[in-house]
């Protein structure tokens, strides 16, 4: 795992365990999709961690506010369209896992049946219960298809006014934020910290030292169609090791358009 350590101007790559400022304090970081006491959670491994001495959310704000025109905003009815092909998504993949479970226990079925006597009590048990599976099985794929080309149909007629949308609002990004190197280097030296970046491990975690102050731990991990989306304000101080944990309880949650 490789940490990187940026000042202004700077970048620095340094390797697990070779940063020991002096007098610093001990931070640790655990990404999960769930809570503190959900032993069950999905740990995030690989999930690139920013830790920053200053609050990007209040920059990004900043240059909006003071840009020559409003960010594009994105039609009601297209998040609508949206919302409708995550549900399809949704709908069709769900249909999917449970048509292949059907499958596989037709398919075992039918094994078990051409091993045994037809003229018994248990295989025509055993056959009934095939033939409900079969029939659930044709109706779930008749569910499954139906779902996917709903999903296809949608994305379909959606696809050229959301690309559209895209670009305009991504011309809007470049203009309107086109200082924020500057911005961001500015910060950094006023808080006098550096900027850390590391990546979370097998354990949906890393143990990091920083120098105490002010910081805002940030990261973002895609779904299916939404983002999860962190700008967690800290401070760390000398003493015992802090802990912060990333869940979706202190995510905002945004929609991947």
């Amino acid at each position: 795992m490789t940490r990187r350590i940026f000042g202004p101007g700077l970048a620095v790559a340094l390797s697990m365990g070779a940063l020991t400022a002096c007098g610093s304090a001990e931070l640790v970081v655990i990404a999960a999709l769930g809570d503190g006491t959900d032993p069950n959670a999905r740990l995030l491994d690989a999930l690139e961690v920013q830790l920053l001495p200053y609050d990007r959310d209040a920059v990004f704000d900043s240059l909006a506010a003071a840009a020559s025109r409003p960010e594009p905003e994105i039609p009601a009815d297209l998040l609508a369209t949206q919302v409708q092909i995550s549900e399809a998504r949704q709908a069709w993949t769900a249909a999917e896992a449970r048509w292949g479970v059907l499958r596989e226990t037709v398919d075992s079925l039918s094994r078990q049946l051409e091993q045994m006597d037809r003229n018994t009590r248990d295989y025509q048990n055993l056959y009934n219960l095939w033939e409900d599976d079969s029939d659930e099985l044709a109706r779930v794929e008749r569910d499954r298809d139906g779902y996917f080309d709903q999903f296809t149909s949608l994305q379909e007629e959606a696809i050229g006014r959301m690309d559209a949308v895209r670009a305009v609002r991504a011309d809007w990004a470049d203009e309107a934020f086109m200082d924020v190197d500057a911005v961001v280097v500015a910060k950094i030296e006023m808080s006098g910290l550096n900027m850390v970046v590391d990546t979370t491990d097998a354990s949906g975690g890393f143990r990091i030292d920083v120098a105490p102050g002010d910081y805002w731990v940030h990261a973002r991990y895609e779904l299916v169609s939404e983002e999860l989306y962190w700008n967690v304000p800290i401070t760390v101080a000398r003493g015992e090791p802090m802990e912060v944990r990333l869940s979706r309880e202190n995510a905002e949650v945004r929609p991947i358009f």
